[in-house]
């Protein structure tokens, strides 16, 4: 597994959605309330660009002239076709034993720890340069793929 920093918290607001390139995948990484999920940016149907496509909810009825929206926001539907799939856990709304969108790990780190674990691999010089300060004060989204 590989983990790959896609955003700042910041660049993610809630509802929102970021269309990333990691290890060669298209995937959208969603907030949805401060909890950030990830789905291959393909669907399963026809090969459509799935998070590009409308957010919403769905409607739950008791009767006539009676309905509710329930999971407003976690709901993503394929802007080709309109198959939805749920933004938690990639499953297909339709047919969920069968179909579903692949779905990866994320989860949001503070930069002290995620910069601290990239190894250095600088050569050592003759040649110095300038150096400034760097804040690493924010927290970052990071998603994990299989490599």
């Amino acid at each position: 597994m590989s983990k790959h920093i896609v955003a700042t918290v910041d660049e993610i607001p809630p509802g929102g959605r970021k269309i990333v390139d990691v290890a060669g995948r298209s995937i959208g990484v969603f907030n949805l309330d401060g909890e950030y999920y990830a789905l291959r940016n393909r669907c399963p149907h026809q090969g459509g660009e799935l998070c590009r496509g409308p957010v919403s909810g769905f409607v739950t009825s008791s009767g006539p002239g009676d309905y509710q929206v329930e999971r407003p926001g976690e709901f993503l539907r394929c802007p080709w076709h309109g198959w939805e799939f749920d933004i938690r856990s990639g499953q297909s709304w339709f047919d969920p034993g069968k179909t579903r969108v692949r779905a990866y790990e994320v989860f949001v780190s503070p930069g002290t720890e995620v910069f601290s674990q990239q190894p250095d691999t600088r050569e050592i010089g003759s040649y110095v340069a300038e150096t400034y300060a760097v804040s690493l004060d924010r927290d970052y989204v990071v998603v994990e793929v299989q490599s």
